[in-house]
C-alpha cells in the first residue's frame, strides 16, 4: 500500500526514582524532536505527542509505570530505540538506591 509509514514499537519501564518528571521529559521531547516520525508515548490508556514536555508531564507516570513508546515514519525504528535507550539508561540519573 503505497503512502502507508513504516511503524516501529517499543515497551519500556519507568526505572528512574523520580518517574517521568521536568527533567525525563525535556530529555525525551529533546530526543523526539531529532526525528521525523510522529511519536507518542503511551501509559495505561492515554497516549501523549513525544515531543511536547507539557504532554508527557500529564502522563504522571511514575517509576515502575510501563511506558509504549510507538512511532510513525521513515525513522520510526531509530526513533524508538533512541527513546528506549534514555529511559533503560534512566536519563542518566544516578540515583543509586543505597
Amino acid at each position: 500500500m503505497a503512502g502507508h509509514m513504516p511503524q516501529a514499537e517499543a515497551r519500556v519501564v519507568l526505572s528512574n526514582k523520580m518517574g517521568l518528571h521536568a527533567r525525563p521529559s525535556t530529555q525525551i521531547a529533546t530526543t523526539a524532536s531529532r526525528f521525523q516520525s510522529d511519536i507518542h508515548i503511551a501509559k495505561d490508556d492515554m497516549v501523549v505527542d513525544a515531543k511536547s514536555v507539557l504532554e508527557l508531564l500529564m502522563l504522571a507516570a511514575e517509576c515502575g509505570s510501563q511506558l509504549i513508546i510507538t512511532a510513525d515514519g521513515d525513522d520510526a525504528s531509530q526513533a524508538t530505540q533512541a527513546l528506549a535507550k534514555l529511559v533503560e539508561g534512566r536519563f542518566g540519573e544516578l540515583d543509586v538506591d543505597g
